[in-house]
């Protein structure tokens, strides 16, 4: 965290300390601080997740060890590290044991970005959104490394379904990732936060927000797109070889990047850390953000336990002639909105310092733009189920006969 950093480094040269030993002293304070919240983050959300899954489906969850159960997560890790760890005998050993490694580091150099206060970031990069995209994609290149070094058929299945599944779902995320980054005309977070002191991205572009839920959803592997690790088909799918903390290290990457991506929305969408009272407290903006974070989780812990898998051929098909096209219609439609409305003096042309009465005739303007378009997939969507009911009630109905012309 820069301000964090730069505090530290001061207070480390009053006390004697040569200024570049001073300085990398604060730096590798706030490199711990950004890679220490999520590694403690993800020992809460376990024991979060199975709560919320036991109430969903009317059990009770961990209660044993700790009150109520809050030691369970830490019992579970030191089972995990006194497991046996096997590598498979014709396995490639340096991918094997490097896909557990990139798959949480990739998750982790996300916060890197993250804004958690007006203040406190790791790094205000100018392509903070391009380097959200491209350290996600490491997950996915880590679940393939470990499916094909594993030398495991029922792996590598696992890891060819990562190639179908969230590397189609990353290009309608792409797209509505694009609109908040054109909304704000910066691709850095800091500023796409501050670009929302007028008005949220979710209100001025709804629909960019749901398919961006959507495929955020696909892309960490969670119900109702969790093929990859189908057990019932895959036997656990990419990871079925792994054992010990090398599992752990997978498994605790998935709950952490689901937390993340609804931090990463909270973010583009929801005006990140901002909140009545924001300015007067770090601690407040801070609060702001992990409330908006959470609240965004908790759906995807409810959309999990609620919703049955689907298959491969419906979830591509889904992602392929409906969110795909839907994903760069919206962007078009968008832009083009926003371009004519600068250009004629309606919407403002720098969004840093609009404020919430110069965005009211914009908001309204791309609110109509964005129900008109709910109405018209609504209606799709109408008369696709329409057909599917039919169809359904014709084969219904002409199942006898082939029956029984079957028989004759």
């Amino acid at each position: 965290m820069e301000e964090l950093c730069t505090g530290l480094c001061s207070v480390l040269t009053e006390t004697g300390v040569e200024l570049g030993l001073a300085y990398f002293l604060s730096l590798l304070a706030g490199v711990l601080l950004v890679s220490g919240v999520p590694l403690l983050t993800v020992i809460i959300l376990i024991w979060i997740e199975r709560k919320v899954a036991a109430r969903i489906q009317d059990r009770i969850g961990p209660n044993r060890v700790g009150p109520v159960g809050l030691l369970q997560t830490i019992a579970d890790m030191i089972k995990l590290l006194s497991k046996e760890d096997i590598t498979p005998t014709a396995a490639d050993r340096v991918l094997y044991n490097a896909a557990p490694l990139v798959s949480f580091a990739s998750v982790v150099l996300l916060w890197a970005v993250v804004p958690f206060t007006p203040f406190h970031y790791g790094v205000d990069l100018e392509i903070g959104a391009l380097y959200f995209v491209a350290i996600a994609s490491f997950g996915t290149l880590a679940i393939m490394a470990a499916g094909w070094a594993s030398n495991n058929k029922y792996a590598l299945l696992g890891a060819f379904r990562v190639v179908a599944l969230l590397v189609s779902y990353e290009v309608p995320l792409v797209f509505a990732l694009l609109v908040p980054v054109m909304l704000a005309g910066s691709m850095s977070l800091v500023d796409i936060v501050n670009a929302q002191s007028g008005m949220w991205f979710v209100v001025l572009s709804p629909l960019a927000f749901v398919i961006f839920y959507i495929s955020s959803q696909a892309e960490t592997g969670r119900a109702p797109f969790d093929l990859i690790e189908a057990e019932s088909e895959l036997v656990a799918g990419f990871n079925i070889e792994y054992s010990g903390m090398k599992f752990g290290m997978f498994f605790a990457a998935e709950f952490l990047h689901v937390f993340t991506n609804g931090i990463i929305m909270a973010i583009l969408f929801f005006g990140g850390w901002m909140g009545p009272l924001y300015y007067e407290s770090p601690l407040v903006a801070f609060a702001w953000l992990g409330a908006k974070g959470g609240l965004i989780y908790f759906t995807t812990l409810w959309l999990r336990n609620t919703v049955p898998r689907l298959r491969i051929d419906q979830i591509m098909a889904f992602n392929w002639k409906f969110l795909v096209p839907l994903s760069i219609a919206n962007l078009i439609l968008i832009s083009l909105a926003l371009k004519v409305m600068q250009e004629l003096g309606i919407a403002p042309r720098d969004m840093l310092s609009a404020s919430f009465g110069d965005l009211l005739p914009a908001t309204a303007i791309l609110l109509v733009i964005n129900g008109a378009m709910i109405l018209y997939l609504l209606g799709i969507m109408r008369k696709r189920g329409r057909e599917a009911r039919r169809e359904s009630r014709d084969a219904r109905a002409g199942y006898p006969q082939a029956a029984g012309a079957a028989r004759h």
